[in-house]
């Protein structure tokens, strides 16, 4: 078996462990428990905007846009490694950062997997692995998010 391989089986069993139960992580996180302590000012409302808006941002814009790209044009492999390298990157240390270790850990698994794929279709199927974890992850932490602060800054009417 390759990384490539290994980490689509691990991304694809992580996806199914949290597919109904939300990882811990997450659930302190939405208890303001930040491993980092992260936050501004004795507060975690900025830390969950940022996980909430990173994890929306990896899945729908990142991950999605690869995948459609990818798709329908033809791509230099080693070109596309580097933009996993420097974004995807990035984005797996944010999640550390937020209060997301695991989940950092497994993006980032899947950043070093990306960079062993040998043709575009096997990075294909390892980053439709990666948006799928990703996109449970994201709504689970859509799930602890306290929607219901917004209610103190409705729109004024002009």
């Amino acid at each position: 078996m390759s990384i490539v391989t290994d980490v689509i089986a691990e991304l694809d069993a992580e996806r199914e462990r949290i597919w109904l139960e939300c990882p811990e992580e997450i659930t302190n996180m939405g208890r303001g428990i930040i491993p980092r302590r992260t936050g501004s000012h004795g507060q975690y409302l900025s830390t969950l905007m940022f996980a909430e808006s990173e994890a929306r941002t990896l899945s729908d814009e990142v991950l999605w846009g690869i995948i459609e790209v990818s798709e329908t044009e033809t791509l230099d492999l080693r070109t596309v490694q580097l933009l996993i390298n420097q974004i995807v990157g990035y984005k797996a240390a944010f999640f550390d950062f937020v209060g997301m270790p695991e989940a950092g850990g497994f993006v980032a698994r899947y950043v070093e997997a990306s960079n062993a794929a040998t043709s575009i279709e096997e990075f294909l199927e390892l980053t439709r692995a990666a948006i799928s974890y990703v996109n449970k992850v994201h709504m689970w932490v859509d799930a602890v998010f306290p929607w219901g602060v917004a209610n103190g800054f409705k729109r004024v009417e002009a």
